[in-house]
């Protein structure tokens, strides 16, 4: 019995350890009556079930009056467990050198494997990435990921190589005080490990840059999209909802008229804050456009199951409220014209 206290213990201080607000209760009046126990469950095991079974579906109409209302989502916000990856969960050697951020770690079940370094048994299939799910569980539909270094450039075009990405939106500076991702383009053409990269055209906008990119490998060429959003602060949230509204419009635009359906690579810096939001937008959008009603809080749960830390601040979750607020604005009032 001791012994299986003490198992409880070890397991509520480790939830502690990992940020998680889940609490782990129990009730010990009645141990001595129950042998042998059964059921215990992990600290993983009890915030993957809070992730799974948490929501709050609102309408259009909910949705903007919530918004216009100024109703606080910060206890909301604050209830949902993060999800975060220990070294030690994780199980890949050599995999911290690959990482910006020693704490910002792929979740292993959703976590992309380079298939090309498979058969190696040195870390090297290894990339801070992770397949994201749609609001309809639809597998793969979204790579959320870190910005690429050094050290890591290559592994990000054999990333994007083998998953058949047509688009990757990149969320950060080059530098924000410190280095947020190193520059993994070329001015005009250069190679990558296997790959060759080139630049046939660069668009710019207000907002944000838009580069026609060519992957050459051996004799196969493929078009790449690449979207670079430049003035969204690390940690913060954009001056103007309705950038970010356009951004994801227009990457939802291109991805549609795509024949290729690979995954939409995000990345920011870490791949959780700005990352998080830019996916959260697109996921709610296509949720109001197609069941008139959206659920924001299932649909970060789903996010952090995938990859932890999913939508960082409180300020980044109200974000994502206002910015779908207006696109569920906009749907209304294409429906009444």
């Amino acid at each position: 019995m001791d012994q299986a206290l003490s198992s409880v213990k070890r397991q509520s201080r480790l939830q502690e350890r990992r940020g998680s607000n889940v609490a782990l209760t129990l009730d010990v009046s009645s141990l001595g009556n129950v042998e042998p126990i059964k059921n215990i469950f992990t600290p993983r095991e009890i915030t993957l079930h809070v992730l799974r079974t948490t929501g709050r579906c609102l309408s259009k109409e909910e949705l903007v009056e919530e918004v216009k209302s100024g109703h606080s989502l910060a206890d909301e916000y604050s209830k949902i467990p993060p999800n975060f990856v220990t070294t030690e969960e994780l199980e890949v050697p050599g995999h911290a050198s690959k990482d910006r951020y020693k704490t910002i770690l792929p979740n292993p079940q959703t976590r992309v494997r380079l298939k090309h370094f498979e058969n190696r048994n040195n870390g090297s299939n290894y990339i801070n990435a992770n397949y994201i799910k749609d609001f309809e569980g639809a597998e793969k539909v979204y790579i959320a990921t870190q910005g690429p270094m050094a050290n890591t450039v290559n592994d990000f075009w054999e990333m994007v190589w083998q998953e058949s990405s047509p688009i990757i939106v990149m969320i950060t500076k080059l530098k924000e005080k410190k280095e947020k991702c190193i520059l993994y383009w070329p001015e005009k053409e250069e190679v990558y490990g296997r790959f060759e990269i080139r630049v046939n055209s660069v668009e710019e906008y207000s907002e944000y840059t838009i580069r026609d990119l060519t992957i050459k490998l051996e004799d196969e060429s493929r078009s790449v999209k690449h979207y670079w959003y430049s003035s969204w602060p690390d940690h913060e949230t954009p001056h103007c909802a309705q950038s970010l509204l356009q951004l994801v419009e227009d990457v939802e635009k291109t991805r549609q008229a795509l024949k290729c359906k690979g995954p939409v690579i995000v990345h920011c810096s870490a791949g959780i804050g700005r990352t998080g939001c830019f996916i959260a937008v697109s996921i709610g959008c296509q949720q109001l456009k197609h069941k008139a009603e959206v659920d924001i809080l299932r649909i970060v749960c789903q996010l952090r199951i995938d990859r932890g830390g999913m939508i960082q601040t409180y300020e980044q979750y109200q974000f994502v409220h206002q910015t779908l607020s207006l696109y569920a604005e906009k749907l209304s009032m294409e429906a009444d014209q």
